[in-house]
């Protein structure tokens, strides 16, 4: 996965756990089996491949507010291709969480 997406802000985990504390939306682009699995708690769930639309992103988030989205970490592209489409539909706080969840789930965060 790229180190950075145009136009989002690429966050570390310890980054992602204070927007989390902030109240920051947090959207998980993964298959449906490993949003099942465990995720964020609280994180809405968009499929990159099948649900994450324009549409779909509005209705959780405005588009001035923050809003982190990640996937499985480096082997993963879900979560750059969809920071560069919420980027591309308008969205100005898209936090890009490259590390994904698996370094959420290490550094001993909150998980459901």
């Amino acid at each position: 996965s790229p180190e950075t997406v145009p136009g989002a802000q690429t966050v570390t985990v310890d980054q992602a756990a204070d927007l989390f504390d902030a109240g920051a939306i947090f959207v998980d682009v993964r298959k449906s089996s490993d949003f099942d699995a465990g995720r964020i708690p609280g994180a809405v769930h968009l499929d990159v491949k099948s649900d994450f639309t324009e549409d779909a992103l509005t209705a959780v988030v405005g588009k001035d507010q923050d809003v982190v989205i990640y996937c499985n970490g480096h082997s993963c592209l879900r979560s750059s291709d969809a920071s560069a489409m919420a980027v591309g539909w308008g969205f100005a706080k898209v936090r890009y969480l490259r590390d994904g969840y698996p370094a959420w789930d290490a550094a001993g965060l909150p998980v459901e």
